[in-house]
C-alpha cells in the first residue's frame, strides 16, 4: 500500500519539509528495519532532487572545495540521534577529483567523488563501539542498494584525533569496495618514515606471503607529492643569533632581538623608507611549496629507496602558497604603523579644543577628567633630548620637490623631510602620541627654535631659497621666514663687524666705487667685485609685463665709454637694450634692486583685508608698496644720475608710457644718423601717472639716489623674527594640531610612496586614490577653521582606516618585491590574487557588508625558470633548530625535509565483460583504461605522524 510521510530535517542547512513517497510494508517488525527504510526514503529524495534542486533548497558549501556542497538530515534509532550528511558536487561528470586540487578529506583519502557520512549526534561525533559501527554502516549500505545508488558511505570510528573511518561502496552486481582509515599520532615506526617501508606496507595488503617482500616484484602505480614550508623565527633561531653575537639566550626578547638594543639586529625592512619610524612585521611569514612527482610504475623496494634520494627539483610540478601573516587582514588594531599613530593624533586633535594655550596641556590638571586616560604620560627627558637632537641636527636644504611627491601637492602640510614634518612624525611616536606628550615636545621645540634665533644659528631642515612656499602649512612658512631672517641677521652682523674692524674702510670703498671707472681696468674690476659682494640680491628685479631686460652682473659691463656723468653711476646691472634717457641721450642702465619683502600667508591675508577695508584704489595700493617703490626709484636714480621720472616709468611700468605711433613709424623709416636729431621720442605718461598730486611722482621727488647696497633693507629681520617666535609660542593648540594632522598624513603617505614595490599597477592606483581621499578630507583643516565637535573628526578617523588598508597592501607589495625580485611574474600574480581577496575587507568590493573571516589560500604554479628563486627562500637550517636535529625523511630541499609527504599507491586488474557491469566500469576510477582499481592506499606522513587510508575492491 502506498503512503506518504513527512521528512522534516532540523538544522540550518537541511532541506525544507518534503512529502516522501514510499511503500508501507506491514511485515516490517524490527526498529532496525524501520531505520533502514527511513534512510532509504531520505536517500531516494536526495537522488530524485539532484544537485540543482538541492542547491535551490539550501545547502552548505564546503570550504575545502568550491565545487563541493553538503546537505544533512537527522535520524533516530534506539534512543540515539544520528546525522546523515550527503556530500555532492555540481559537476555532473564522473571523473574523480584530482588529488592535487583542494578536495574534501575523504575524497583525498579514498578517491571518491560523492559520498554519505552517518555519525551520532554526540560531543565526539564518532562511534566508539565496533558492533554499533558495523551495524550502522550495514543499514546505510542496504538502503543505498535498495535505491540502486553507487554512493560510498562512511562511519567515523575510534577517537576523533585518529580521524578513523570505515566505509563501503556498492560497485554494481559483483564488486564491492571497502574502506578503512586510521592514524598514528606519535612514535611512528622508523621503517614507515621511508618510502621503502611504505611500499612494503602497501604490498603486504595483497601479497599473502611470509617471505621477504624485497625479493619479489609487484607492479604498483605511485603518485607522490611533498609539501615544504619555510619557518619563521623561533626560539632556536634566537639562540643561534645570540651565540653568534656572543650574547646569552636570556638577553633575547620575544621578538628575537637583543633586549639591550632592539636596532642591532637586521630586520627585513631595514632598507624600506618607513624603517626610520617603525619596524613592520613581515606580512609573508613563509612559503609553502608543493612538489608533485609524475605517476610512475614501481616494482620493488630499491626503486622506492632511489626515489627518496631524488631532489624536489626533479619533480614534475611546483605549486607555491605564500603564508600570509594573520595580522595583515585582521582588524584587531594590534598592528603598529603610521595608520595606528595617525588615529591617536586625531584623538589628540579632538582634545586640543579644551585649552587656549599649548602649555595648558603640560599639566594633567588642565585636561578634562573624562578626556584624561592612563596613556597620557609625559615622555622622560632622555627621550625628549634624543628627539630634539635628531630634529635639530643637519643642515638647511635647497629643495624638497621630487617626482614621487606630485600627488601630495594638494595637501597643505610641510614637505617630507622638513623640520616641521619631522616634528609631526616624531610626535606620532613620543608618549604614544597623546596630547600631553605633544604639548611638552612643542614647548621644547619652540625653545630650541628661539635658541637658534638668539644665537644666529641656521635652522636645519628648512628650505632656504629666498622665497616662501605658500602651498605649505603656516608653521612651515613661519619657519622658512625665520630661517631667512636669521640669514639676513647674520649678514647684517658681518657687515657691522667689518665696519668695526677697519679704519674708515667703508669710506674708502665708497671712494673707489665712485672714482674707479675713471681709472684703469684693474680698478674697475675691484669696484665691481666690491659692489657684488655687498649686494644681497643676485639678480635685479624687472618690472612690467610687456618688456623684459637682461641684467648682467659682470664687471665687463662697467668697461664702457661713459660720458662725464657716468662717474656718478652706482649699482648698475647693465644697459637696458637700446633704450636711452630722455634728457641726455645716454644709455639707460637697469639697477640692482632689493627683493620685495617676503610675506607669509597670514601677512598676505592682512594686506588683502586692508585693501578691502579702504577700497581698491590705486593710491592705497601704491601706499602699501611705498617702501618697495621708493627703493626701486632710489636704485634707478643711482644707476642713471641724469634720469627723470618719465625714464623710470618707461623702465619700471612700460604700460604707463604712451608712445606716439605716427612718430615711431616715421623714426623707423629714417636712417640711424637722424635718430639723434629726432630725439627725444614723442610720448607721454598715462592718465593715472600724469594726474595732479600723483603719489609715484611724489615718491620719485623724495627718493635719494642710493644703490641697493646702501639702502635700508626692506625686510627688518629682527622685527620679523620676533613676530614669528611670538606666533609659534602663542599658537593655539587646535591650530597646531590641525597643521600637524595635515603634515603627518602628507609626510606618512610620501614616505610610503617612496617604497620600491616593483611598479605594481594596483598599488600605484591605490596610492593615487589615497592622495585624492586625503586631499578632500583634510581640506577643512587647511583653513584653520575647525570647531569643537565637528563631523570632520569622524571623517579623519575613517581616513585613518583607509590609510591602514593601503599601508598593509604596500607592506605586502614591498615584501613580495624583495623576495621575488628575480621572478616578477610571481610577485605580480600573488599581489593581484591577494588584492582581490582583501578588497571586500576594504569596504570597496561587492558584498563587502558581509565579509566572513577566511584565510588566503590562492596557490601559484611555479615555472621552471622561477624554481631557483623559490628554492632560495628555503635557507639551509641551522644546527640548533629543533626540527633540524632529527632528519628522518628524504627528498630534502636545501636541507629542509617535507612537512608533509603524501603518497597514493594503486594496483589494477583486468576487467572481463562477464565479470562486471557497465556501472562498475564507469566507477572504476582513473585506472579504468588499465583495469579496475583493486587496491588503493593513501598515505600522509611526517617524521612523527602517519595517516593511512586503504580501499579494497572485492567480489564478496
Amino acid at each position: 500500500m502506498a503512503s506518504t510521510s513527512k521528512v522534516d530535517p532540523p538544522g540550518e542547512d537541511g532541506v525544507e519539509e518534503e512529502e516522501l513517497e514510499r511503500f508501507d510494508d506491514f511485515t516490517i517488525a524490527s526498529s532496525w528495519e524501520r531505520f533502514i527504510s527511513e534512510i532509504e526514503a531520505v536517500c531516494r529524495q536526495w537522488i530524485a532532487d539532484g544537485p540543482k534542486n538541492l542547491l535551490e533548497k539550501g545547502t552548505m558549501q564546503m570550504e575545502s572545495s568550491q565545487n563541493l556542497y553538503r546537505v544533512k538530515f537527522e535520524l533516530k534509532y534506539a534512543l540515539k540521534t544520528y546525522c546523515m550528511e550527503y556530500f555532492f558536487e555540481t559537476d555532473s561528470g564522473v571523473k574523480i577529483p584530482e588529488w592535487t586540487s583542494p578536495v574534501h578529506d575523504l575524497q583525498l583519502c579514498f578517491g571518491v567523488k560523492e559520498f554519505l557520512i552517518i555519525a551520532p549526534q554526540s560531543a565526539s561525533g564518532v562511534v566508539l563501539d565496533a558492533p554499533e559501527a558495523s551495524k550502522l554502516l550495514s543499514a546505510v549500505a542496504i538502503a543505498l542498494t535498495n535505491c540502486c545508488s553507487l554512493l560510498a558511505a562512511f562511519v567515523p570510528v575510534h577517537d576523533p584525533s585518529r580521524k578513523a573511518f570505515i566505509g563501503i561502496q556498492n560497485m554494481g552486481t559483483v564488486f564491492t569496495r571497502r574502506f578503512e582509515a586510521d592514524r598514528i599520532g606519535s612514535q611512528v615506526p622508523v621503517k614507515l618514515m621511508h618510502l621503502e617501508g611504505l611500499y612494503e606496507l602497501f604490498v603486504s595488503k595483497f601479497a599473502y606471503s611470509s617471505l621477504d617482500l624485497v625479493s619479489y616484484h609487484f607492479k604498483v602505480h605511485l603518485r607522490m607529492k611533498s609539501t615544504y614550508r619555510t619557518f619563521s623565527h623561533d626560539d632556536d633561531e634566537d639562540d643561534d643569533y645570540a651565540s653568534a653575537q656572543g650574547l646569552n639566550p636570556q638577553d633575547i626578547d620575544g621578538m628575537g632581538s637583543p633586549r639591550v638594543d632592539s636596532h642591532s639586529r637586521a630586520q627585513w625592512d631595514d632598507d624600506c623608507p618607513w624603517s626610520e619610524w617603525y619596524s613592520a612585521e613581515d606580512p609573508i611569514k613563509g612559503v609553502e611549496l608543493i612538489a608533485t612527482w609524475p605517476e610512475r610504475m614501481v616494482e620493488n623496494s630499491p626503486e622506492m629507496e632511489e626515489l627518496e634520494n631524488t631532489s624536489p627539483h626533479e619533480a614534475e610540478k611546483w605549486v607555491m602558497l605564500p603564508v600570509i601573516s594573520p595580522n595583515l587582514d585582521s582588524s584587531g588594531g594590534n598592528r603598529i604603523g603610521f595608520a595606528s599613530q595617525l588615529l591617536l593624533l586625531i584623538h589628540a586633535l579632538d582634545i586640543s579644543f579644551n585649552a587656549k594655550f599649548v602649555e595648558d596641556f603640560v599639566s594633567a590638571e588642565n585636561i578634562a577628567p573624562n578626556k584624561l586616560t592612563s596613556s597620557m604620560v609625559v615622555p622622560p627627558p632622555t627621550v625628549l633630548d634624543r628627539v630634539l637632537k635628531d630634529l635639530f641636527q643637519g643642515s638647511q636644504v635647497q629643495g624638497f620637490a621630487k617626482e614621487e611627491y606630485k600627488y601630495s601637492r594638494g595637501i597643505k602640510g610641510a614637505p617630507v623631510g622638513s623640520l616641521f614634518s619631522q616634528f609631526s612624525l616624531h610626535s606620532l611616536w613620543v608618549g604614544n602620541c597623546n596630547i600631553r606628550a605633544i604639548a611638552v615636545l612643542w614647548v621644547e621645540f619652540t625653545r630650541e627654535v628661539r635658541w637658534c634665533w638668539e644665537e644666529s644659528q641656521p635652522l636645519p631642515k628648512v628650505l632656504v631659497n629666498g622665497s616662501i612656499d605658500l602651498a605649505t602649512c603656516l608653521v612651515n612658512q613661519k619657519l622658512q621666514m625665520l630661517a631667512i631672517c636669521i640669514e639676513r641677521k647674520c649678514e647684517l652682523n658681518e657687515d657691522f663687524q667689518d665696519c668695526l674692524g677697519s679704519n674708515d674702510q667703508p669710506h674708502a670703498q665708497k671712494k673707489v666705487a665712485e672714482d674707479g671707472p675713471l681709472r684703469n681696468d684693474t680698478a674697475s674690476t675691484k669696484v665691481s667685485s666690491s659692489e657684488s659682494d655687498r649686494i644681497h640680491d643676485s639678480s635685479p628685479t624687472a618690472h612690467g609685463s610687456s618688456q623684459k631686460y637682461e641684467k648682467i652682473a659682470s664687471s665687463s659691463i662697467m668697461k664702457q665709454h661713459l660720458k662725464s656723468s657716468d662717474n656718478l653711476r652706482r649699482g648698475s646691472a647693465g644697459v637696458v637694450g637700446s633704450m636711452k634717457l630722455l634728457k641726455t641721450y645716454q644709455s639707460m642702465h637697469a639697477p640692482y634692486t632689493q627683493d620685495p619683502p617676503l610675506m607669509t600667508e597670514d601677512m598676505h591675508e592682512e594686506r588683502l583685508q586692508a585693501v578691502e577695508a579702504f577700497g581698491d584704489s590705486f593710491n592705497f595700493s601704491a601706499q602699501l608698496e611705498r617702501d618697495v617703490l621708493a627703493s626701486d626709484m632710489s636704485a634707478f636714480k643711482a644707476a642713471n644720475p641724469d634720469a627723470v621720472f618719465e625714464d623710470f616709468i618707461r623702465w619700471h611700468s612700460p604700460g604707463d608710457w604712451i608712445n606716439d605711433e605716427t612718430e615711431d613709424k616715421a623714426a623707423a623709416s629714417v636712417g640711424s644718423s637722424s635718430l639723434k636729431e629726432d630725439w627725444p621720442p614723442r610720448g607721454q605718461l598715462s592718465k593715472r601717472m600724469s594726474e595732479q598730486g600723483n603719489l609715484w611722482r611724489k615718491i620719485w621727488n623724495d627718493a635719494p639716489a642710493l644703490p641697493a647696497y646702501e639702502q635700508k633693507p626692506l625686510l627688518d629681520p629682527n622685527r620679523e623674527g620676533e613676530k614669528i617666535l611670538h606666533y609659534l609660542e602663542t599658537l593655539q593648540p587646535h591650530q597646531l594640531l590641525e597643521q600637524m594632522v595635515c603634515t603627518a598624513f602628507k609626510a606618512a603617505a610620501d614616505t610610503l610612496n617612496m617604497t620600491n614595490h616593483g611598479g605594481l599597477k594596483q598599488m600605484t592606483t591605490k596610492m593615487e586614490q589615497l592622495y585624492n581621499t586625503m586631499s578632500s578630507t583634510l581640506k577643512p583643516l587647511q583653513t584653520n577653521r575647525l570647531s569643537k565637535g565637528s563631523d570632520t573628526i569622524e571623517d579623519l578617523k575613517r581616513l585613518s582606516t583607509v590609510f591602514e588598508h593601503v599601508e598593509k597592501l604596500l607592506t605586502l607589495a614591498a615584501s613580495l618585491h624583495r623576495k621575488f625580485s628575480n621572478a616578477p611574474r610571481l610577485s605580480e600574480s600573488i599581489f593581484a590574487d591577494y588584492y582581490e581577496f582583501y578588497l571586500p575587507k576594504m569596504g570597496t568590493g561587492a558584498g563587502s557588508g558581509d565579509v566572513k573571516h577566511q584565510e588566503f589560500d590562492k596557490k601559484q604554479q611555479v615555472k621552471m625558470k622561477e624554481r631557483e628563486v623559490v628554492s632560495n627562500l628555503f635557507k639551509p637550517p641551522t644546527a640548533n633548530q629543533k626540527w633540524r636535529k632529527v632528519i628522518s625523511m628524504g627528498n630534502l630541499l636545501n636541507g629542509h625535509e617535507p612537512t608533509m609527504r603524501e603518497i597514493v599507491f594503486t594496483t589494477h586488474e583486468a576487467i572481463t565483460p562477464a565479470a562486471t557491469s557497465r556501472l562498475e566500469v564507469r566507477n572504476a576510477g582513473k585506472g579504468s583504461e588499465l583495469g579496475m582499481e583493486t587496491y588503493r592506499m593513501y598515505i600522509a606522513g611526517t617524521s612523527n605522524d602517519l595517516r593511512v587510508a586503504l580501499s579494497v575492491t572485492s567480489c564478496d
